[in-house]
């Protein structure tokens, strides 16, 4: 399965002397990771490059494969308060995700989750912590019945789902989705291979349907209210038309800005033919 091709620039959803928040597509790393190759383009060097430099602090994250808003600190005061809004639980974050089957209308979620390490970056941290409590509340959007054949049945059904994490856990939405038998679609660690197959050979999806579209809370140095919104994803408006979802999810552009997407390697190589010329 191929990936989707990353967009030449990034939107900037909101920027002032102490945030900056833009709209991650899906595919891009937060930051680099061991788990991809060196000069993999990551939005923290792409918004540092953007900065001129400048440090940029990570408040919160999402997963690689997760497309929407996305915040970081400028500076350290900045980040220390919205690191401990987000520990406290008084940031509120929106999602919208594609799930198997028809989901009950609402309903939250209460289910403990064990915490997930990385191989690499947690391999002194302690394995045997026990299940830390996880809540996400959901209501349903739309429906609809695709006339497909799945394993044992003659048509595939899903839900259009909106989602409010109130716990952060390392792919919180995404394992209480599973844990309610209700899958998101193109999740390939905790999904349904016959459905995330199906979306692969009749819609030529190539990412998991999870966007976070909303975040707001309190400016970390003024104290104003701060509502940022994202649109989904070019790709999943295509697809949320052909499901006739129009008018159940955010299209509004908010951008204020952009940043040019270029990689660590074409980066290197700018640096080097200005040296060259001098």
């Amino acid at each position: 399965m191929s990936e989707i091709p990353l967009p030449t620039e990034l939107d900037i959803l909101y920027e002032d002397d102490a945030l900056i928040a833009i709209n991650k597509p899906s595919g891009l790393l937060v930051h680099p990771s061991w788990i991809a190759p060196r000069r993999t383009p990551n939005c923290v060097s792409m918004i540092k490059r953007y900065l001129d430099g400048a440090t940029v602090h990570t408040v919160h994250r999402l997963d690689r494969a997760t497309s929407g808003v996305l915040l970081f600190a400028k500076q350290k005061e900045a980040a220390k308060v919205m690191n401990e809004a987000f520990a406290e639980r008084r940031v509120r974050k929106t999602y919208l995700c594609v799930v198997r089957g028809y989901i009950d209308e609402e309903d939250v979620i209460d289910y403990a989750l064990k915490e997930k390490f990385d191989k690499m970056e947690d391999k002194r941290t302690r394995q045997d912590k026990p299940a830390q409590d996880a809540v996400t509340a959901y209501r349903r959007l739309a429906t609809v019945e695709l006339p497909i054949p799945v394993g044992r049945y003659p048509a595939a059904r899903y839900s259009l789902v909106e989602c409010k994490p109130h716990t952060g856990r390392k792919h919180q939405i995404r394992r209480h989705m599973k844990h309610i038998f209700h899958p998101i679609v193109g999740d390939t660690k905790h999904g349904d291979g016959r459905h995330n197959k199906l979306w692969r050979e009749h819609f030529d999806l190539q990412r998991l349907l999870l966007m976070a579209t909303e975040l707001s809370f309190y400016h970390p140095l003024t104290g104003e209210q701060i509502d940022l919104k994202a649109p989904v994803a070019p790709e999943a408006d295509l697809l949320f038309q052909q499901m006739g979802w129009q008018g159940k999810y955010p299209i509004k552009q908010t951008r204020t800005g952009v940043i040019q997407v270029i990689t660590d390697a074409e980066a290197e190589m700018s640096e080097t033919d200005a040296e060259n010329s001098n």
